[in-house]
């Protein structure tokens, strides 16, 4: 059909959007390994030399991987960036028992204080899983169900937490943990989108291990119930 006035033009045909989630998830002990040699290849390359000029072939190169094996579980960039975020909640929740549920020896207040230091000042290379880059590359791959799932993981780690302080007179109602957790995550998520120099970091961090020490102390010495109204 010829094209011009009294004729509908064809609309061109928009590129298609590449898929931003892995195709599968590793069950063997060797495929965990090449997929998180992907993972410490990709953003080494990202943190290196930014998001536009990541690809799946350089990542594949760095990793030592071949681009077919990379392929079987990574699409696209979005779809390692999607796997690496589930990756990190995943390592956050693991470390979160392993160092902050399970020890037998702490009190509450330290407790609550390693609860903090792990949340909001993970060691390198950890901490690039919940860095400024990823913050500003969410849009990407987040929606509001990943969102909401990941909220609800970590809020109900954070209500084992509270429930392996013993030595607590009284447990704080959940309503109130989840309450504590939005404040103290929230805050983590604006200091690093403001960028925040390390040492204002520094103080935010013990500032918040001194008010939620003392908060969790008085929530402890009343009736939950009242807690909550109050």
């Amino acid at each position: 059909m010829k094209r011009g006035f009294g004729n509908a033009s064809t609309p061109s045909a928009s590129p298609a959007k590449p898929r931003s989630k892995p195709l599968k998830r590793p069950s063997q002990a060797r495929a965990i390994f090449t997929v998180e040699a992907i993972y410490e290849a990709f953003v080494r390359i990202w943190l290196r030399e930014g998001w536009t000029s990541l690809t799946t072939r350089a990542v594949a190169l760095e990793a030592g991987v071949a681009i077919g094996t990379l392929y079987d579980y990574f699409p696209s960039k979005e779809a390692m960036l999607s796997g690496y975020v589930r990756y990190g909640i995943e390592c956050l929740l693991a470390r979160l028992d392993r160092e902050v549920v399970q020890p037998t020896d702490l009190s509450w207040q330290a407790r609550v204080e390693r609860l903090l230091e792990v949340c909001c000042n993970p060691p390198e290379p950890d901490r690039s899983m919940f860095g400024y880059e990823l913050i500003q590359l969410e849009y990407k791959i987040a929606e509001r169900k990943h969102q909401a799932r990941a909220y609800e993981e970590l809020a109900s780690k954070w209500r084992e937490v509270f429930a392996a302080c013993h030595d607590l007179p009284h447990q704080p109602a959940a309503q109130i943990i989840d309450a504590w957790l939005t404040s103290v995550w929230g805050g983590r998520r604006y200091y690093l989108t403001a960028q925040l120099s390390a040492e204002q970091q520094r103080v935010w961090l013990a500032e918040m291990k001194g008010m939620l020490v003392q908060r969790v102390g008085q929530a402890s010495n009343c009736d939950p119930a009242k807690s909550i109204q109050n």
